[in-house]
């Protein structure tokens, strides 16, 4: 993409639209609420701050680093809403509007991407290795990603402990081999009988509902929940690194904790 020269340096916010819409492609997607610019703010960007979800801590840090834009998975609007304008909602819009601070948010979209995805980033730091698309993707809207990494159950569960810096909840024989993994990060418990079709030996996913520990249990395939946040910290930053260095803009990546 090439980026017209200005006087007034940054790029357009309709540019940066562009070059996030182009990468993580919405329209594929049937989503729980709008992909892309979420809440206008000032025309040009000279500065995006990534993070996980929109929280009042990350649009106060994002202003008190000077951003211009910030880049989520997690926006503001879902699908069944309120729509009301009253308490964290207002406190919220308040800041991003007083600020003049544009707010993009991408979910599903974020989830899938090949590469920069939130998906593919986990599964690079645990160093699983991903299939190729065509047969490496499972579930609703091929959201769920396989690949390999030969361990023990209990010596993958203890490693993604170590990697994510939190504790996870396992299901399974420690002991066992297990080779081929599911990936499916965030709240994305009702992915586990598609990874177990799949031919998955565990699947690794944020959260875990009390039907899955039964379904673990009866199927012989493993589950890890290692957090809806923790598995969730690297797509955000991983594209909006990528979309800022080809504009020429700066970013940063604000971690807000969240045991979740």
């Amino acid at each position: 993409m090439t980026i017209p020269a200005s006087p007034s340096g940054g790029v357009a916010r309709e540019t940066l639209l562009t070059a996030f819409d182009a990468l993580l492609q919405p329209a594929l997607f049937k989503d729980f609420g709008p992909n892309g610019l979420q809440v206008e703010g000032r025309p040009r960007v000279h500065k995006v701050v990534s993070g996980v979800t929109a929280s009042l801590a990350l649009i106060d840090a994002a202003i008190e680093v000077g951003a211009d834009a910030l880049f989520v998975h997690h926006g503001l609007f879902w699908r069944g809403q309120d729509g009301r304008v009253t308490g964290w909602m207002k406190q919220r819009l308040v800041r991003l509007l007083t600020h003049d601070i544009n707010l993009f948010a991408y979910h599903l979209p974020l989830d899938a991407h090949a590469s920069l995805g939130n998906n593919a980033q986990l599964a690079q730091r645990l160093g699983v290795t991903l299939f190729d698309p065509g047969e490496g993707r499972f579930g609703d809207q091929s959201l769920g990603f396989l690949g390999c990494r030969a361990s023990s159950l209990a010596q993958l569960a203890d490693h993604v402990k170590v990697v994510l810096g939190r504790s996870v909840i396992l299901i399974g024989e420690g002991h066992r081999a297990v080779n081929r993994i599911a990936l499916c990060t965030g709240g994305a418990q009702g992915y586990f009988e598609a990874a177990i079709a799949a031919g998955a030996d565990v699947f690794i996913t944020g959260e875990i509902s009390e039907p899955q520990a039964h379904y673990a249990r009866e199927s012989g395939v493993a589950y890890i929940a290692c957090g809806h946040h923790a598995s969730e910290r690297y797509g955000a930053p991983a594209v909006a690194a990528h979309v800022a260095d080809q504009l020429d803009i700066e970013h940063l990546f604000i971690d807000i904790p969240n045991p979740a």
